[in-house]
């Protein structure tokens, strides 16, 4: 199965944010990944439909919107509109995720859910075979460059007996702290997409490391 490398532009110079994306599609992103927060949900506030839009228009990349908001059923049309190809919604202040699930898809995206790290994986027992992707926080959510939590480990290898558990082909996401230290392990253990901020765009050189992680992960 093909795995992705999502370089998150949180962690990007936002000054020269068109070369750093460039850089890292030129390493062989897969995917960008787009982290959006409210200031609510979680403590900071990123950016909304008008830079994922413009972050479109660099490239042809797939775009994976991590939505970190309060009531998203009001912004998830606009992120479709703006260019995102993967949406991705929280368990956690969300009621009724198959509601939402199915906006997401309505919209023509591919539709995920996310566990911060204290949910457990058995929340998910009745939504999995609806979905596209579960996207696992290793670290609390609302700010870049924190160091990856030990037990995702295991939650990784909990949600993987689960999806093959319900016969459902969806793919294993994971954000925060993944680098060149543990990125192979996490592949080994299941996970097929790959969020990667400070370790692509802190590095030095963007390029050549996006593609030192695909080759740790191919």
């Amino acid at each position: 199965m093909k795995k992705f490398i999502c370089p998150s532009i949180l962690a990007a110079d936002f000054k020269n944010l068109e070369n750093d994306i460039l850089e890292s599609v030129k390493g062989g992103a897969d995917i960008i990944h787009c982290d959006i927060m409210d200031g609510q949900f979680v403590p900071n506030i990123s950016f909304g439909p008008d830079l994922v839009s413009l972050v479109n228009q660099i490239t042809d990349v797939p775009l994976d919107v991590h939505l970190m908001i309060n009531n998203p059923e009001n912004f998830i049309g606009k992120f479709a509109k703006a260019g995102a190809d993967y949406i991705s919604v929280h368990i956690e202040n969300n009621n009724h995720l198959h509601r939402l699930i199915n906006q997401i898809k309505d919209e023509g995206c591919k539709a995920g859910i996310v566990l911060n790290p204290a949910t457990n994986v058995f929340s998910l027992e009745e939504i999995i075979t609806y979905v596209d992707f579960i996207l696992i926080m290793s670290v609390n959510p609302g700010f870049g460059g924190q160091k990856f939590i030990p037990s995702s480990l295991d939650k990784v290898k909990k949600t993987k007996k689960l999806i093959l558990k319900n016969n459902s082909d969806c793919l294993i996401e994971i954000d925060g702290g993944v680098g060149m230290d543990n990125i192979k392990n996490l592949s080994d253990s299941g996970v097929d997409m790959f969020v990667c901020g400070a370790s692509i765009f802190k590095s030095g050189n963007i390029s050549k490391t996006t593609s030192e992680l695909k080759k740790l992960i191919s």
